[in-house]
Formats: structure tokens, sequence, C-alpha cells
């Protein structure tokens, strides 16, 4: 989800992979283990958790996370809770990285000590108010200042145990006084108005001077302040709860007798810092945040049209996408971003058949074809995984469900067997399994995705005329992708492609020895009983290759099957669709396919409702003040809206989009709608009585009809564009080496013999065009930071005082400045 900026696009995404914790505190009981999982935070919003590791102080999680993040955030940050069966988990400690150092450790391990958890340090939101310095003549001729303190509005406060009251005390504080005032309590927000003036009397020992309005002692000034602390009502017997504070100095009405700003809220130092940071453990974390700002397309032109030629240069090695491949520290930084664009644009085939084919040529053995971390690996790889995955559920979600619901253990390790458990019995039991998944795999073949096919038929091809005395590696150059990086991780770990929900499914799998940590030597043994001895004895499987690797093959029957998108449990309010009842709230398990969208009472019953595809007009996020509840969205229907509310923002993103996705296309759907619920015979929004009344709002864009493929070119050709800008001293070095081997045409330096260079002239060619597209973009951004230095206000509502990130810009940008001069 973009946030627009002034005609420039920025987005936020976050990959995570939460390796191990350490050395945790002992649990005071006799066992001294414990059970612990960890979560991870969006400030104070919990949008990730990973499974539980019992009886464990050193635990490893091993998981990955990704998602776009839909708002600004101040914190990215972990917990480590210790579950407890009896009471609530408790905190064992965090990490809590700011968002401007992120980028400190951007990809890369790196072990994090836990901090300890304090109530008065956990803050988020922000506050606006106004100060008002006005001056007051007494009856008796005495001249004093009446100080006006207006809370008007607080932002983004933290949702404490399920629910929000906040109010405000605003206290004027001073070496030898501390006047406080509280304003009313709001119900149920976390983003209460609460729009009041409290009034304090200063009183100053000088005379009144027509000088200067204001002509107090400067020493007076500097030892008063205003202080607001933020507070949640709550109704527990330990009291109300410390959302934040800020201080305000009143020499900040120096220069004016008014003053107005936002301000981030404040921890309270309370001196709880006792504890040392190594006595809680350490986490090992790694982080990749990524933002990027997106221009209008008409700026990415002469990079994209570069890229997209790729296939068409001869050689491929000296094309734009190759160059990227060759200059990036890793072919998978290079590949993500490549394929999306050029699956976008329908230029993945050519460009992957061009690569793979180059790749063949090099090989002199065929035992060893595309057994490497080449460009062309990766991108294949990253081309299935985008292509694929409704491909994947489709073919192995029904066995990998039946193989959980058998409870059947399988464990071939005698070392590792339990009490009561029988070897040959656990054989017999995985060779079933395997069996069932094998029997799935082979009979999918006429579900396999089309740009894989034509991928696949490439390489075949190539394979074949490269070795021509060797009638197998036709299929080993396909089978080597399709099984071992396509179905095999999936199988090892269904939670990581969504094939099961739950981390409990993945784990029960894992304990009967169906599956294993990857890389480990039970892995190892794993994916031999999986694709070893069965894969050449059976002679479907060249059946399947045959068909999987067949160019120009369509399938109008995987349009027709319903494919799941998506489900998960969720809270929604009733229908009103029966004329008497209460329009409650309930929790329900929702599932989306490409045909309709229902709900459960539970998962795995009967659909309680079900809203056919073509059926949605519109989904939209519904204000938060229609019920005082966060996260929600409404799906629009002919006869009414049904309102949802998603766990997290997170999770509300993903269902809105992946609703509005599947729908696009449908005929009849909406460009105005209500962004405020029909409650007590009106609209909230427009106020308008007629429950029929047109929509007051405009529907916000939409998104590319592919359900498969959610792909912004331009965004993908910014990430490609900073890829690039990063590797310039690459880029440089890259040509010093075209002109070495032009020019000496001997043996390459060293120092040049990290590149493939196939035709030095051509290469150079195209460097030049890349470095020329890189630096018109340098130039572009460079002008939107000035832009925008220029124009920003600190303390306003997008820059409230307290903001560290833009004070560093407004450092780094004033540097800039004086080194301009």
């Amino acid at each position: 989800m973009a946030v627009e900026d002034e005609g420039l696009r920025v987005f936020q995404s976050v990959k995570i992979k939460i390796g191990e914790a350490k050395n945790l505190p002992s649990y005071p009981g006799p066992s001294k283990m414990r059970d612990c999982y960890c979560t991870v935070n969006l400030d104070q919003e919990e949008v990730f958790r990973t499974k539980i590791v019992e009886k464990s102080l050193c635990p490893f999680y091993g998981e990955d996370f990704y998602c776009e993040i839909p708002r600004s955030f101040r914190h990215l940050s972990f917990y480590i809770f210790d579950r407890d069966v009896f009471r609530r988990d408790s905190i064992i400690g965090k990490v809590a990285i700011q968002k401007e150092d992120l980028q400190k450790y951007h990809n890369r391990d790196t072990w994090f000590q836990l901090q300890h958890v304090d109530a008065d340090s956990e803050v988020q939101g922000k506050v606006h108010l106004e100060l008002r310095l006005s001056e007051v003549i007494t009856d008796t001729g005495v001249v004093c200042h009446k100080l006006a303190t207006r809370i008007v509005e607080c932002q983004g406060l933290p949702i404490v145990n399920g629910q929000c009251d906040p109010y405000a005390t605003v206290t004027l504080a001073g070496p030898f006084r501390s006047e406080a005032k509280k304003t009313k309590v709001k119900r149920k927000t976390n983003n209460p108005q609460f729009d009041e003036v409290f009034y304090f009397e200063v009183t100053r020992p000088c005379s009144y001077s027509k000088k200067s309005h204001f002509d107090f002692e400067e020493e007076d000034v500097d030892k008063l302040e205003i202080r607001v602390d933020l507070w949640n009502a709550s109704n527990l017997k330990f009291g109300d709860e410390f959302l934040g504070e800020l201080r305000i100095p009143l020499k900040v009405l120096r220069q004016s007798s008014s003053y107005e700003a936002w301000y981030f809220l404040q921890p309270r130092d309370n001196g709880s810092k006792n504890l040392k940071p190594d006595d809680l453990g350490s986490l090992r974390l790694n982080v990749v945040y990524t933002e990027d700002h997106v221009f209008s397309s008409d700026y990415y032109s002469p990079l994209r049209d570069l890229l997209l030629k790729s296939a068409d240069v001869e050689p491929v090695s000296a094309s734009a996408a190759h160059i990227l491949g060759e200059v990036c520290r890793e072919k998978q930084e290079a590949a993500v971003p490549l394929v999306r664009l050029l699956l976008h644009y329908g230029r993945v085939v050519p460009f992957i058949s061009a690569i793979a084919s180059a790749e063949v040529k090099r090989t002199q053995d065929p035992n060893t074809i595309f057994r490497g971390n080449s460009l062309a690996s990766k991108c294949i790889d990253e081309t299935m995984k985008l292509a694929g995955m409704h491909y994947l559920h489709v073919t192995l979600k029904p066995a990998i469900e039946e193989i959980c619901q058998s409870h059947k253990p399988c464990e071939i390790d005698p070392v590792k067997l339990k009490d009561g458990e029988n070897l040959e019995n656990n054989m017999e039991n995985l060779r079933q399994y395997v069996d069932r998944v094998f029997h799935a795999i082979t009979e999918s073949g006429v579900s396999c995705p089309t740009v894989m096919c034509d991928i696949f038929f490439s390489l075949r091809e190539a394979a074949a005329k490269r070795f021509q005395g060797d009638p197998d590696v036709r299929y080993t150059a396909v089978s080597s992708f399709i099984f071992l990086r396509f179905f095999a991780p999936a199988i090892l770990s269904p939670n990581l492609f969504q094939l099961t929900p739950h981390h409990t499914v993945s784990d029960w799998l894992r304990d009967r020895g169906f599956l294993s940590r990857p890389g480990t030597a039970a892995w190892v043994r794993a994916s031999v009983w999986l694709w070893g001895p069965t894969l050449w004895s059976v002679e479907c499987v060249g059946s399947f290759l045959d068909l999987i690797s067949s160019s120009g093959r369509r399938d109008p029957k995987s349009v027709e099957q319903p494919i799941l998108l998506k489900e998960g449990l969720m809270i929604k309010r009733a229908q009103g669709r029966k004329r008497f009842g209460m329009k409650n709230f309930k929790k329900r398990w929702f599932r989306l396919t490409n045909h309709e969208f229902t709900y459960h009472k539970s998962k795995g019953d009967q659909p309680l409702y079900s809203i056919p595809i073509e059926n949605i007009l519109a989904v939209e996020k519904l204000e938060e003040e229609s019920f005082k509840m966060k996260n929600m969205f409404q799906v629009i229907q002919p006869e009414r809206a049904l309102y949802i509310q998603a766990n997290n923002c997170v999770e509300a993103k993903d269902w809105i989009d992946i609703l509005t996705k599947v729908s696009q296309c449908n005929q009849k759907r909406l460009t105005v709608y209500h962004p405020s619920a029909y409650l007590s015979g009106h609209w909230l929004c427009c106020r308008a009585p007629s429950d029929s009344a047109p929509g007051c709002s405009p529907c916000t864009g939409g998104l590319p009809a592919n359900i498969q493929l959610d792909i912004d070119g331009d965004r993908e050709t910014e990430r490609i564009y900073s890829l690039f800008n990063s590797y310039m001293s690459k880029l440089e070095k890259m040509q010093e080496a075209c002109g070495s081997k032009s020019v000496y045409d001997g043996p390459e330096q060293e120092e040049y013999s990290t590149f493939v260079i196939d035709d030095p002239q051509e290469t150079y060619k195209t460097l030049k065009q890349v470095i020329a597209g890189v630096g018109a973009l340098e130039q572009e951004h460079a002008q939107y930071k000035r832009d925008k230095f220029k124009k920003t206000k600190y303390g306003s509502q997008e820059h409230p005082i307290g903001d560290k990130s833009f004070q560093n810009y407004i450092r780094q940008q004033s540097e800039t400045s004086t080194h301009s001069i």
C-alpha cells in the first residue's frame, strides 16, 4: 500500500529472519525451562508470532516473515514471551530497533541483547496541542499572564489489553509550583479528539511594559514547563496505564505569544535500568527494511526499456539485466525485482531462456547442470514462487492435510524412536505418505502454469542440444527445479508456503519425522526418501516431466477449479439479514477462493454465508469511529455491506488487497462508497438517512485483475535503480574490465575475473547506458529531497517534534547545502 507524497509514491516493506534466542533467564520453578515464542510488532501492534518452542532456554525458531507496511511507525520491536497455561503470558524481554537505525543491520545476521520491558517505556502515538500566553490586568492594576493550553487531539495511541480509553493530564510545573488539570475520558478510541482548553495563571515580578507585550525574566521562563501525560482509564485494580508524556518549556513562547505543534509521545524515565542487558539473553535476527520512493512511470522509461530488451541482446551477458546479476553481491537480490518486472511486461520467458542457454553452453558436465546459484537458477526459482503458488496449493494441500489428520508416526532413525513405535511400521507409514504425495504431483501436470511450462521447455531443449549423447539430461534439467527447488521445500516446510495455517501442524509433522530442518542430515534423509529411489523407478515421472515441459500448452480446466486464495480467523458484525435480533460481533473462519468469499463457525464447518465473487462491488477500509474498532474493512454487496475486523493492520491490508484483486473485473463495481457505517437510521459519514443512498467518497484505485501477479512495474524498476546505484563502483570497475579486454585481448587481470564479459564492446555500450539512466534518476531523487526539505515543517502532523529520522534528514540536508555552497 503506497503513501502519496506530492506525486511520489512511498512503499515500505520488511523481511525478517527470526533465528534463535540464547541464554534466556531460567524459570524460578524446579524445571528451570521455559516455553517461549517471539512476536514481531510495529510499535506495539503485533503483526506476527512464531511457534512455541517448549522446554528450552535457547529456543531455535528459524522462521521468516515478510510484509508490506501500510502505515508509519517508529520502532520495529521483537518480544520474547514465556507461555503460561494458567495466567497471562509473561514478557521476558524485547528488542526495539528505531526506524532510522534499521539500515545499520540491513541483511546481516545480528545478535541483539534483550532489554527489560517497562510499562513506562512502552509508548507510541502523537499529540497535537496549542499554547497561548495573554496578558491580564487585575483590579489592583497588577499585570499577570495567563497561559491557555489546548489539547486538540491524539493519534495512534496503543491499545492496552484490547481497549483504549484515553485521557490527558496537563500540568504547569516549575521549581515552586505544580498545577495539574485533566481532560474527559474518551471511550473506545486510540485517536481521541479532546479539543479542551486549560488556563493557568502565570504571574511575573516585572511590571507591564508597552515596549514588549511579555517582558518577563528569562530565568522564569526556563524554569517553567507544560507537561502532558496520556493515560488509559483502566478498570483493573492496578490503576490506569501510562501511555506517554511530553514536556514543553515555556521558552517556546519567546518569539510569539502563540505556539502550535505536533509532538511524538516520549517514555517516562523512572530509573528502571538496574537490570544488565545480558541478564535477559539475546536474540539473533536478520532484518531487511526497504523504503521505495517511486516516481511516475515516464521517469523510468530509459532504464526500463533497457532492461526489457535484455533478452534480445547478443550476447545476453551484455544485457542490462545480466549486468545487474554480475554486480550484485548475491544473485537473489537481482533476481527478485528482475523477474517481477519481466513477468509484468511478459518478457520473463525469453530472458530466462537466453541466460539458461548461455549457462548450459558454459557447463562441461551434464551432472552439474543448473546446480549452482547462478542468475538463471535464481530467476527460475523466483518465477516458480510467483507464478506457481496456486499450483502448489492445489497439488499439495489435500495430501498434506490428509497426512496431518492420519496421525501416523514415521520416524525412521532408530535412535529417535519413541516408546511403543516399530521401525518397520514407521517405514511403511512413511512409504505410504511418500506415495500419496508423489501421486498428487505426477497427476498434476495438466495444472502446471503455462509460464513454468514454457521455461521448462527451453531448459529441456538447451540441455538436449548441448549434451546430445545423454538421453536423461532433458529430464534432469527440468526435475532439478520442479522437484528439488519447487515441491521438496514446500513439503519439508509447509508453513512457509501457507500449506498449513498454523505452526502446530508443521511441528506435529516434524515431531513424527516427516519434516526436518533444511540443511540438516535428517532433511537430506527425508529428501532421499521423497525423491531418491522412487523418482526414476516410476514410469509416470517421465510422462509428468514431458507434460510440464511442453511449450504452448494451455489448461482451461485450471481456471474452472476453485483455488483457495486466503483463509483465517476474523471478527464480523451481524449483517441484519434477520428482521429481529442483535447486530453483534462474532469470531468466524473466513475463506476466499476464486469463486466465492465465505465465513464459517469454525474451520472445516459448512459455510454460514457465501458471497459469490461477482457480487463483490467494492472492498474498502471502514473508519474507526464507526464502531470504535481498529483494522476494520467492508465487503460491499448489492443488498448490504459486511463489516469485518482483522487482527492487525498488515492482515487487514492483505485481505483488502486480495479481495480487491479477485473482484477487480466485476462489471458492477462501485465508483463511490460510504467510508463509515450505517447506524441509527443514517450514514455516519454523510448523514444520509436512506441505507441505499449513493456513496459519498470515491472508491480507492483498483489493482491489477490478475490474482496471481499483483506487480507494480514502476516500483520494481525503482528497486533495480537502487541496486545499480548502490553498486555503482562495480559498474565502473566492469567498464574498466571491458576496456582492458578490448585493448589488450590477453589474460584478464585478477580483479576483473569475477565478471562474465563475452563481448567487451557491446557490454561497455550497455554499461554506459545503464550509468546514464541511473545518474538521471539519482538527480531526480536529489531534486525531490531538496524541494521537500524546503517545504517540510518540523512539528507538522507528518513530522512531529521528536521524529529522530526527520532530524537526521534535516542535518544531512543542511550539511549537503553547506557543502554545495
